[in-house]
């Protein structure tokens, strides 16, 4: 194929009904679109017969991860200017035509000039999905087996991938940046001082952290404040880990890490629950169950902090689908929620919701500064794992930085009391004054 770059920036153009914002170099070398623009390497052919028989973002997915697709340049200029024509939808306010370039993406004709340039390259079979691609699940969603399974296609990747990324702190969750010049391992530790004195943790108490990940909130409340508590994961591997760590800092008596999922807890009552980062894996249809569930498991008068990542809502609630790149190969079975629907479900369960606060930005600053630990230690995790899973977390964490960035999605950590009937909240009078 000559000049097989320029003839893949006319067909994106005509897909897209836009200019492109990148420049394109293709396998023959050729090159084409704006000089100084970051550069999509199309490397082969398979990369275009992803895109012929998957149209859209799976497909591209799919070109990305197994390495038929690449970014020179800036990753996150590169994202920013291809979002808003392939990943992000229309606001409202979008010209009409905007709307109609993404919908021809699946337009007959569109297929069909695409099938004409597969056809000088041959070989019209589908390639097969890349190998860190989780199949398509059947049957109903988050019973207690396909929650284990889409929590250990996550986080059963290997520790020592995991410690690369996350840095000496081991937490997976937004970190509280009480400066910007803060390191990560100061804004996470913050992050879980701020989450304990918004429990209100007390000496000999006890608290469940609800996936409590490698043991880093349980550790940092027991240490710092006495309390006694079950941490709760259903990855085997966090697990192993978290228990080193206590056996390590001498809590054994103090901390009790389990493979549980939180509908099998039974030794209540607690004094406090945690639950950082966990709820985006119980499903919409199950967080009536989840809210009643962690209700319950409090004594009276105890406190909830539920950190969890929002989107924002649709005036049609009906119309959300899971994104097809997060949920093959990042978070399978993973859902999203306005953050108005979690308030209201804590309080259906009969808790008094006391506080919200947003932590969109510091996730952004959070996840950037994972983006950065990975491509430091690029070929270690690229070892570790595999080079496709490394090229999954790098797109996964730096578009998610961006959707922070832009309120696309967000954060919030939503403080609840289980309220005794008589009205006593324990909850101090001035509000965030978390010392009380």
């Amino acid at each position: 194929m000559a000049d097989a770059a320029g003839r893949l920036t006319k067909l994106a153009e005509e897909v897209l009904g836009a200019r492109l914002p990148v420049r394109i170099r293709a396998w023959d070398r050729s090159e084409a679109g704006p000089p100084g623009a970051p550069v999509l390497v199309v490397r082969n052919r398979r990369a275009l017969r992803r895109l012929l028989f998957k149209p859209g973002e799976l497909g591209l997915a799919r070109a990305w991860v197994a390495g038929d697709l690449d970014i020179e340049g800036d990753l996150y200029e590169a994202l920013g200017l291809l979002a808003g024509m392939i990943w992000e939808s229309p606001e409202p306010a979008a010209p009409p035509q905007r709307a109609a370039a993404l919908r021809a993406l699946f337009r007959p004709e569109i297929r069909a000039a695409a099938g004409e340039i597969l056809s000088l390259v041959g070989l019209p079979l589908p390639p097969a999905p890349p190998a860190e691609e989780a199949r398509p699940r059947r049957g109903p969603l988050h019973t207690l087996r396909s929650d284990r399974q889409a929590i250990s296609h996550h986080y059963d990747v290997g520790n020592d991938f995991y410690e690369l990324v996350l840095g000496p702190s081991m937490v997976y969750s937004c970190a509280y940046w009480e400066s910007p010049q803060a390191t990560l391992e100061e804004a996470q530790r913050d992050k879980l001082d701020l989450i304990c004195r918004k429990l209100g943790l007390k000496e000999g108490q006890r608290l469940l952290d609800v996936g409590c990940g490698w043991g880093s909130m349980v550790l940092h409340a027991a240490r710092t404040y006495g309390v006694r508590a079950v941490g709760i994961t259903l990855s085997e591997e966090q697990a192993a880990y978290a228990r080193k760590r206590v056996a390590d800092a001498g809590l054994t008596d103090r901390i009790e890490i389990r493979v549980q999922d939180y509908r099998e807890v039974r030794d209540d009552p607690f004094d406090a629950i945690s639950s950082i980062g966990m709820a985006e894996h119980v499903g919409q249809a199950r967080y009536a169950e989840y809210a009643g569930v962690l209700y319950a498991l409090l004594r009276p008068g105890g406190r909830l902090l539920n950190h969890q990542i929002a989107r924002r809502p649709l005036a049609d609630e009906e119309t959300y689908r899971v994104d097809e790149f997060i949920d093959r190969y990042v978070f399978p079975d993973g859902e999203l929620s306005p953050v108005g629907r979690t308030t209201g479900a804590l309080e259906d369960a009969g808790f008094e919701v006391r506080d919200v606060e947003a932590l969109r930005e510091h996730y952004a600053l959070t996840l950037r500064q994972w983006v950065a630990n990975l491509e430091r230690h690029w070929d270690r995790a690229a070892r570790l794992t595999s080079p496709g899973r490394a090229r999954v977390w790098r797109l996964y964490m730096a578009a998610s930085a961006l959707s922070f960035e832009r309120n696309r999605i967000g954060v919030n950590q939503v403080l609840a009391v289980r309220t005794p009937e008589a009205g006593e909240s324990g909850m101090p009078l001035r509000a965030r004054d978390w010392r009380a």
